[in-house]
């Protein structure tokens, strides 16, 4: 946060049913980005264990990817090291990003935007489109940063469960008749933590279909991974979508912070419009020569989600013969149902040297496993045959 709440923030603010007392807290929501999970105490403890020793541990528990930037996109981020000395060496680096990125994605250059991550402008538009009267909607198990928004705001939150009737996907109707209100619909497809998808189908449905001033919130962090077509079909429609990316997964970039948004123009200037445009123009230069690069990079990411696959099937065949319940996913992670408390068998897998990831409060039977490299996924399924029986 660079500066206080405008004015006309403010009264935006206030028009729409926030209290001046709620100021301080976007305010400090807004600077906290990446680390909007410290405003609520549960500061990443999954991706962080307190007295970890991370040497020698095989690292299932946070979705990153098991190995590092593409060696190109990397040498071109270490490279601009040597000019980091300027906030932009070339003047265009952030241009550059944006048309790589409106290029791969057949969309107008208007329609991106570049962030830090994509958890500030996760936070950002639940304050933008949400307010005490307009709650937000998500399914349940998701990524909870938009919980911890609602919470700190003092905003409606309506959970949907996951089911197995449904396939485990986000079921948008059940969304929009949980609150026909709302401010904004968060899907994360695939999800986060089951790895599943929700067909584009269903996304244009609820986009058609819920109130008028709200947004379609789509978190693809995971779409690299998958077959399955983009909601940024729906920006280039200049639907009300707005869609999350990050460079954290599929581009191995979790540590150097980079992100995009998809949207209308109108929909970025309102998000922007309580702090102005550091957030998105004030970007790590390595961030930016690295990843321009790596979104260029077809055939790299094509060998990439390949290898993530075949360690994934070789792990699911393994639990399919040792008969324990997981669900299928199209993305780097998956959900193993223990059929009993999860927390205990997370600590026998830290006994053998392999961190697993959390549960969640719906699930607490229940771990996402991160997909690692074919060796981390067969040390994984030693461990597994060490641990449980």
């Amino acid at each position: 946060m660079t500066s206080p709440l405008s004015s006309a923030a403010r009264s935006d603010l206030l028009a729409r049913g926030y209290s001046r007392r709620s100021f301080g807290r976007i305010a400090t929501l807004l600077a906290a980005g990446a680390t909007v999970k410290a405003l609520t105490g549960s500061a990443r403890a999954d991706i962080l264990p307190s007295g970890v020793n991370f040497e020698g541990v095989t690292r299932l528990g946070s979705n990153e990817c098991w190995t590092g930037p593409f060696p190109e996109a990397a040498q071109a981020g270490a490279s601009s090291v040597f000019q980091s000395n300027r906030y932009d060496p070339t003047g265009h680096m952030r241009d550059d990003l944006i048309k790589a990125a409106s290029d791969v994605e057949g969309i107008p250059q208007t329609h991106v935007m570049t962030w830090c991550g994509s958890s500030d402008p996760l936070a950002r538009a639940i304050v933008t489109f949400c307010s005490p009267t307009r709650g937000l909607v998500t399914a349940d198990p998701s990524y909870e940063a938009g919980w911890v928004a609602a919470e700190w705001l003092k905003i409606p939150l309506a959970r949907v469960p996951l089911t197995a009737k449904n396939g485990y996907k986000t079921d948008v109707r059940a969304m929009l008749a949980a609150d026909p209100n709302a401010g904004v619909y968060y899907i994360c497809s695939p999800n986060n933590p089951t790895g599943t998808l929700t067909p584009l189908r269903d996304i244009a449905w609820l986009v058609e279909n819920k109130p008028k001033g709200s947004v379609v919130l789509v978190d693809e962090a995971y779409i690299h991974f998958s077959n399955a077509p983009s909601a940024v079909e729906l920006v280039a429609k200049n639907k009300d979508v707005v869609v999350l990316r990050t460079f954290s997964k599929m581009f191995a970039m979790a540590g150097m912070r980079l992100g995009l948004t998809f949207a209308r123009p109108d929909l970025h200037e309102s998000m922007m419009r309580y702090d102005g445009r550091s957030a998105t123009s004030m970007l790590p230069v390595p961030a930016m020569a690295c990843g321009t690069m790596s979104l260029t990079m077809k055939s790299a990411i094509a060998a990439r989600k390949a290898e993530m696959i075949a360690a994934r099937d070789m792990t699911f065949q393994h639990l399919r013969k040792r008969g324990i319940h997981f669900i299928p996913s199209d993305a780097n992670m998956f959900i193993i149902d223990w059929k009993k408390p999860a927390k205990p068998i997370q600590d026998a897998f830290l006994k053998q040297h392999v961190l697993i990831g959390r549960s969640w409060p719906i699930w607490p039977n229940a771990s996402r496993i991160t997909v690692g490299s074919m060796d981390e996924m067969k040390t994984f399924c030693t461990a597994l045959d060490q641990i449980y029986t």
